[in-house]
C-alpha cells in the first residue's frame, strides 16, 4: 500500500511527477475466524522486509530506468511506531500492474497524512500543494486533526498544527472565489 505523491497522481488528484513510491504497508490475507474456511480478509502487516521476488523487481527497474537506489522505499513505515492513519486499509483504491497488485490509500488518509507533512514543512512544500489540491472539508480536516495531535508530542507542535490550518483555510476559501 503507497502513499505520497505516487498516490496523488495514479488517482488524478493531481498531475506532477514524483521521485519515489512511499510504501507504507503491505496487506496479507488472514482468516477471518468465521465459519466458512474459505472466507478471508485483509489485514495490514509491516511493509519490512519486502518480499525478495519484490526487491529484486525494484533493482531491476531502478537498473533499467537508471532510478536512484531508493526510489520505491518503506521510510513511511516508520510510522507504524506512532500509529497509522485510521481507515488506511478500508479506503485503498486497488490496482494491478502485471503480477503486482499495488493499494492506493484512500483520500481521507492522505489529508491526515499530508496535514502531517504540512506541518513538518510548512505551507510552501510539495505536502501542503497536495493537501490544497485534495479541497478537504471542514469534516475532513477535523478528522484528520484528530490523529495528526496523536503523531507529535512537542510542546510546539499544536501552534504549528493551527497555523497550518489557518493557512489552508484562507488558501481554500480563495479558491472558491
Amino acid at each position: 500500500i503507497v502513499v505520497g505523491g505516487t498516490t496523488m497522481t495514479l488517482l488524478g488528484w493531481v498531475q506532477r511527477a514524483t521521485d519515489d513510491v512511499d510504501v507504507i504497508a503491505r496487506a496479507q490475507r488472514a482468516d477471518d475466524g468465521g465459519d466458512d474456511a474459505t472466507a478471508e480478509r485483509l489485514e495490514l502487516i509491516r511493509p519490512d522486509p519486502l518480499p525478495p521476488d519484490l526487491v529484486d523487481a525494484v533493482r531491476r527497474v531502478g537498473r533499467d530506468f537508471g532510478l536512484p537506489e531508493q526510489w520505491l522505499n518503506t521510510e513511511v513505515a516508520m510510522q507504524w511506531s506512532t500509529g497509522l492513519p485510521p481507515g488506511l486499509l478500508e479506503g485503498v483504491t486497488w490496482r494491478t500492474h502485471g503480477g503486482l497488485r499495488l493499494g492506493l490509500a484512500g483520500r481521507d488518509v492522505m489529508i491526515a497524512m499530508k496535514l502531517f507533512a504540512a506541518v513538518d514543512v510548512g505551507p510552501r512544500s510539495v505536502h501542503y500543494q497536495d493537501l490544497v489540491a485534495l479541497r478537504p472539508t471542514a469534516e475532513d480536516l477535523s478528522a484528520a486533526t484528530r490523529w495528526v495531535l496523536t503523531q507529535d508530542a512537542a510542546d510546539v507542535f499544536p501552534a504549528l498544527l493551527a497555523a497550518v490550518l489557518r493557512q489552508l483555510a484562507a488558501d481554500l476559501s480563495q479558491g472558491e472565489s
